[in-house]
């Protein structure tokens, strides 16, 4: 009768947890209980540290979550009550401690995907008879995805079929008949089709929104197609061939290797079904029989992931390298991306030393970057102690909100974070009367805040040292986008086939970074020299602080 008891108090106060226990399934409830309620205590306390981190000497929100991340390792607890008390922390009265809720939501954001990247690797030990080209496809938008509700099954019954062995159609004829009646179906009835007008779109290579949209680019048209082909009793073989993705279907005996045996399909192109001569039109060139060859699974992924990173999507990089952890170039490319921006400057010297294994004749290049990351080690074991302003002091009084606190605009909705304030108004007498203060309640003696601005957008300037900012958030800033591009398109030697895609992903980011306005009761300078934007608030029209 006890357990009975605690078993429905624990279902009841973590309703998400039943889907973790089996029906009728005998357990301690009273001690599974007692270890949700620690864990949830522990995970709070966590993420309650986080925002005091960000004002000492720390350089990347990755190294914070990344310090966050082995804390919680450390606790030895399920992974599914850490999770749960990360969204009980976000869905629990959404209009109240703000600041808590955001970075629950790094975290939650690292920890899942740090839980997909051993998926992936527990994937790619299997043989590769049992690798599905589909299953890989979901761990890929899992991964890119994190919080979005995104899972194989999911996915499966969504396309109605069985995970498992299918069963073969041996009749040729039929084979072709079963393609036919695919077409039909997919294209026309249910209108998928390739996104022409929007190719580089990342959401182009998520499974699921191509499920939700109907739309996507070959690769993964060409996932959607060779599963459902295999679900109808037809074996389709991937075909890397250049810059358009292909399928093909063999109308001889199995086993037979000659290109003029096989069908090619471009799912891109509505199914249609192309001879060996006709693929060539599609590029404007000849190419060798190679590249009519067959693919593994894994190398579909890793054309997909290239995909990402070609277009901008440079938090798919640890996915490609999860997928291929020998690749000198996407090394390279890592470690100079994270020393560009001044994070990770151990994990660094690791890629390096790494580099210099699989490749001596990188010597040049890694011996630059080691050395100037020793230097950044040595700086970080004497650092400087920040100047802290205290509010109990005479002239700080009338400042009201704190170091750390996540901030939200009323009227426009962007996210900043406060990192600074001055006792009044510094700036010059030109910029106060453009910027109209002396209109304010105290003038230019009203306390400023200094802050980063836009933290989730791509509009952010950045202090172009060492020393700890916000700015160095993995998500979408200008920085991380701006360096991962160009860094890119200077070391990769295949760019050509990407060349559009980049530099329209360039101009998008170029536009957001020179074109934005700020029309909000707030005024704003943006000092070009340090990256720091001051800001002279109005009492009257300032939100409130997202955490009291």
């Amino acid at each position: 009768m006890r357990g009975k008891v605690w078993e429905h108090q624990y279902k009841l106060r973590w309703p998400r947890l039943q889907k973790f226990y089996r029906q009728n399934e005998c357990c301690d409830w009273l001690k599974e209980y007692k270890t949700r309620h620690r864990v949830g205590i522990q995970i709070r306390g966590t993420v309650e540290t986080i925002s005091k981190r960000f004002f000492t000497e720390v350089p990347c929100v990755g190294q914070v979550l990344g310090d966050s991340f082995a804390e919680i390792e450390s606790l030895g607890m399920p992974e599914h009550f850490c999770e749960d008390e990360l969204l009980f922390i976000l869905n629990t009265d959404k209009r109240k401690s703000l600041t808590l809720k955001y970075y629950a939501r790094k975290i939650l954001y690292f920890l899942r995907q740090q839980n997909i990247l051993r998926s992936l690797k527990t994937f790619l030990e299997q043989p590769e008879e049992q690798q599905a080209a589909l299953q890989g496809a979901v761990l890929v938008d899992q991964y890119c995805n994190p919080l979005a509700d995104v899972t194989l099954e999911g996915i499966t019954a969504h396309l109605r079929c069985a995970q498992g062995n299918c069963f073969t159609i041996e009749d040729t004829e039929l084979q072709r008949q079963v393609l036919w009646a695919l077409n039909s179906v997919l294209y026309e009835q249910l209108q998928f089709k390739g996104n022409e007008f929007d190719y580089y779109n990342p959401l182009n290579s998520y499974i699921h929104q191509v499920l939700l949209r109907h739309t996507g680019i070959p690769i993964s048209l060409s996932v959607l197609y060779m599963t459902l082909a295999r679900m109808l009793g037809v074996h389709l073989e991937p075909v890397n061939f250049p810059n358009h993705f292909l399928l093909r279907w063999c109308q001889r005996p199995r086993g037979s290797e000659d290109i003029y045996d096989f069908i090619y399909i471009d799912a891109f192109g509505k199914g249609k079904q192309l001879t060996a001569k006709e693929c060539e039109y599609l590029i404007g060139h000849q190419v060798t029989a190679d590249y009519y060859s067959a693919i593994s699974t894994t190398e579909v992924l890793l054309r997909m992931v290239g995909n990402l990173l070609n277009i901008g999507k440079g938090d798919s990089l640890d996915l490609y390298l999860t997928i291929n952890p020998d690749n000198v170039q996407y090394l390279l490319l890592q470690a100079r991306l994270y020393f560009h921006l001044g994070i990770w400057p151990e994990k660094v010297l690791d890629i390096l030393q790494h580099i210099q294994a699989l490749d001596p004749s990188q010597h040049g290049a890694v011996g630059y970057l080691v050395q100037h990351t020793l230097e950044h080690i040595q700086h970080k074991k004497h650092p400087v102690a920040p100047d802290e302003k205290r509010r109990s002091c005479p002239e700080h009084l009338e400042v009201q909100y704190s170091v750390g606190l996540i901030m939200k605009h009323k009227r426009s909705g962007y996210n900043c974070v406060i990192y600074g304030w001055d006792p009044k108004c510094t700036m010059s007498q030109e910029w106060i009367t453009t910027m109209r203060v002396q209109q304010l309640s105290k003038g230019a003696n009203q306390p400023s805040i200094m802050f980063w601005y836009r933290m989730a957008h791509a509009a952010t300037l950045h202090k172009k040292t060492w020393n700890p900012t916000l700015s160095h958030l993995k998500l979408v800033t200008l920085r991380w986008d701006a360096i991962f591009l160009s860094l890119l398109k200077l070391i990769m030697l295949p760019m050509k086939n990407y060349r559009r895609g980049i530099q329209k992903t360039q101009q998008k980011l170029w536009a957001k970074y020179t074109n934005f306005t700020t029309d909000s009761p707030w005024t704003l300078h943006i000092k070009k020299t340090s990256g720091v934007r001051q800001l002279q608030t109005n009492p009257t029209t300032c939100s409130r602080p997202l955490n009291r």
